[in-house]
């Protein structure tokens, strides 16, 4: 009896942890349809700097960008308004880049400007910046060189930096000489589960054609584990389907189907709160009926926010979705934190009204087993709210290519679908944790500490979700 006791309470300890973790695995590359990714590549020589700067742009804000390059909305970006939009971007990206010498400010030159689209997920295009870049500069004497890359510094995404010498040599470079990702053409696969953050580089540089030498471990990153890589090719698959061109009954069949499964993946993969919704239902002993309501309720909430920031990311070419995404991802964390706080206050009313009524000898159930009806209704609508609330970057990114493809009722239904998904995942989550909570109760309910293990769990769970809402909400914050 006693091990399993132990197992159970490091189960319901685990919670946190899983919570916790990274949520890196819920779409292809986690808010990969967000980012804006840069790359400088830096070249030292005696007179000159240079950098061939690269920013590579996902879908979503590629889509909001539309405009700004097609400048006659006629629905093709011709070559001339690619070369001219080229032109601005570089310009404007080099006043975002900071180069000193010796302590000097310096400016950039633009020698060279290029942009163009390349096919991304779900029909929607990504794009390339490239800009060659110079600086006349002294170098033919020993002497140390600060780079910093604050272009659209609010925007998140893979920022990389390389340099080499010509005709001078770097002492101890903290940056590699080549790019691991071939001048962002090519990603490690868990992009954003350890993304590489580098914007600002300080270089010692010597005169002469010596060798120069770099720190060791500069430029390494991890690999992402099998998880991660079968929800990409999954992810990938779903992402062709909802972007055909020509949209069968077969292929729009399958792409609801599929999306069902990503959002099942997504509601059952570590982060955003989902795990935790379980333990509530358990600490409050809770029915069938509120297992499905708090799916319900996933499913609403997600799917509005999707459908309303894909509005929101299509009006506004200024708006950060990944900002959004960060701010409600806090408030679905501090809403997870009071139905919490909730619940303690439950659990604690519950426990001192049993003391009082052991006080006289006597059991009084109709007090502590008093229902709350609207206190208990209001913390599952609040579970679920916290579940749906943060949009699925995979969901957002579908919608908008289906929209941009002439076909938005499609997206809306793989939207739906996906939603769902979540809902069923969190569902049957829920009915488990109902299911063994009271069998354990009824088993063993009594039986340790004349019952008052069994007491104290409710105050448990109730605390767990504090912190883990808390945590979360934490996270979120951070990375706003």
């Amino acid at each position: 009896m006693k091990r399993r006791w132990a197992w159970r309470l490091g189960l319901l300890a685990s919670v946190p942890a899983l919570v916790l973790l990274p949520a890196g695995t819920a779409s292809a590359h986690p808010l990969g349809n967000f980012t804006v990714n840069h790359y400088d590549g830096l070249v030292l020589a005696a007179h000159v700097v240079s950098d061939a700067a690269v920013v590579d742009t996902a879908e979503i804000p590629t889509q909001q960008a539309l405009y700004s390059v097609d400048v006659n909305q006629d629905g093709t970006a011709s070559t001339a308004e690619r070369s001219a939009y080229a032109l601005r971007a570089c310009t404007s990206l080099a006043g975002g880049l900071q180069l000193r010498v010796g302590g000097r400010q310096l400016a950039w030159h633009v020698d060279r400007a290029a942009f163009g689209y390349r096919a991304g997920a779900a029909g929607l295009p990504t794009s390339r910046l490239e800009c060659n870049l110079s600086s006349a500069a002294d170098l033919t004497a020993t002497t140390d060189v600060t780079f910093t890359d604050d272009y659209d510094a609010n925007r998140i995404g893979w920022h990389e930096i390389t340099a080499r010498g010509d005709g001078t040599h770097l002492v101890a470079s903290p940056v590699p000489a080549s790019s691991v990702t071939d001048e962002l053409r090519h990603y490690p696969n868990d992009l954003l589960s350890s993304p590489l953050d580098l914007r600002r580089v300080a270089i010692h540089v010597e005169p002469g054609a010596g060798r120069s030498t770099v720190v060791a471990g500069a430029g390494r990153v991890s690999g992402a584990g099998p998880v991660s890589r079968t929800v990409e090719s999954l992810n990938r698959f779903f992402s062709g389907l909802a972007g055909a061109r020509h949209l069968t009954i077969g292929v729009g069949v399958l792409a609801v189907l599929v999306s069902l499964l990503l959002g099942a993946t997504h509601a059952a993969l570590p982060g955003h709160g989902k795990t935790v919704m379980a333990a509530y239902l358990a600490g409050k002993r809770g029915s069938v009926r509120d297992a499905v309501v708090v799916g319900a309720t996933v499913t609403v909430t997600h799917t509005v926010g999707v459908l309303v920031l894909g509005l929101a990311l299509t009006a506004s070419s200024s708006l950060a979705g990944e900002r959004v995404t960060g701010e409600l991802g806090i408030v679905s964390g501090a809403l997870v934190a009071l139905v919490g706080l909730g619940l303690l206050r439950t659990a604690l009313h519950r426990s001192d009204g049993r003391d009082h009524d052991h006080e006289d000898g006597h059991e009084h159930p109709h007090y502590h087993d008093h229902p709350h009806r609207p206190q208990r209704r209001l913390g599952l609508v609040g579970m679920g709210v916290a579940g749906g609330l943060v949009p699925s970057p995979s969901a957002l990114v579908v919608l908008l290519g289906a929209i941009a493809l002439g076909r938005t009722w499609f997206g809306v239904l793989l939207v739906i679908a996906y939603g769902l998904g979540m809902a069923a995942t969190l569902t049957a989550a829920g009915l488990l944790l109902v299911k063994l909570s009271a069998r354990w109760a009824g088993r063993f309910a009594g039986r340790l500490a004349g019952g008052r293990l069994s007491s104290a769990t409710p105050v448990m769970t109730a605390g767990l979700v504090v912190v883990v809402g808390l945590g979360l909400a934490a996270r979120s914050l951070a990375a706003v």
